[in-house]
């Protein structure tokens, strides 16, 4: 009989320890399935960001580094440049990017880096108890925003796709989601996009991936979804924000 569905060879066969509905396991098993497709695994190297995340290292069979936080992306540089053969991503969180972490992935985003970025985008700080994050929408309430985000003192949520795009070094930028199998589809296609975008040596890459938080967001992972769907696509749209010039017409 033919086997049409299976574990990864990339996807440890661990449980992990993130949360029921978390949308991690979903982006771990997309990433394993691209590295195996575009037969990676052997020169494939990531780094593990600080952040819900952190363990990654445990999941993937790859070559992992551990980053100090918001520091992925050098660490990415300096082994991409060293060993520029190798396939080299950074696995980073809205508090560990877009954050700490913001000059870090700007910088190697203008320098046109051959690295490619995997941002998940929950709105929140998940490991740490849920405070407010530069990608909180208006008006959510977390633990350091109980009334909900005001712009007046805390500003606006970062457009972290949008941003890079208006980078010369950046070669392809998206944003997906994984809260609908066809999503979840999308979101695939646009990983494989990046690797290939990195392994062509066409530049920087970077997709950013809404995921739902059913624990700090306090709601069901049924709920969650539909928070993805109602409360931040509206607000970050979907969509590939930059591609290689190539395919362009």
């Amino acid at each position: 009989m033919e086997k049409v569905f299976g574990r990864p060879e990339s996807l440890l066969a661990v449980r992990t320890h993130y949360c029921p509905g978390c949308g991690h396991g979903i982006i771990h098993r997309l990433l394993t399935e691209v590295i195996d497709e575009l037969d990676l695994k052997e020169r494939t190297v990531g780094v593990a960001p600080v952040g819900c995340s952190v363990l990654i290292y445990d999941y993937i069979g790859c070559d992992m580094y551990e980053a100090a936080h918001g520091r992925a992306p050098a660490i990415a540089t300096g082994c991409k440049r060293v060993r520029p053969e190798l396939a080299v991503f950074t696995y980073q969180g809205d508090g560990d990017l877009a954050a700490i972490g913001t000059a870090e992935v700007v910088h190697a985003a203008a320098r046109g880096e051959l690295i490619t970025t995997i941002f998940v985008n929950n709105a929140v700080y998940g490991m740490t108890g849920g405070q407010m994050a530069p990608t909180t929408l208006l008006g959510q309430k977390t633990t350091t925003s109980p009334y909900g985000r005001d712009p007046k003192q805390a500003g606006y949520p970062i457009r972290i796709s949008e941003l890079l795009a208006t980078v010369n070094g950046a070669a392809y930028i998206a944003r997906v989601s994984v809260h609908t199998p066809k999503n979840i589809l999308q979101a695939k296609r646009a990983m494989k996009k990046a690797f290939e975008t990195q392994i062509a040596g066409l530049g920087y890459s970077l997709v950013e991936i809404l995921s739902q938080c059913p624990t700090i967001w306090r709601l069901t992972p049924k709920e969650s979804l539909d928070w993805v769907e109602n409360k931040m696509i509206p607000y970050y749209p979907l969509g590939e924000f930059k591609v290689p010039k190539e395919e362009k017409t």
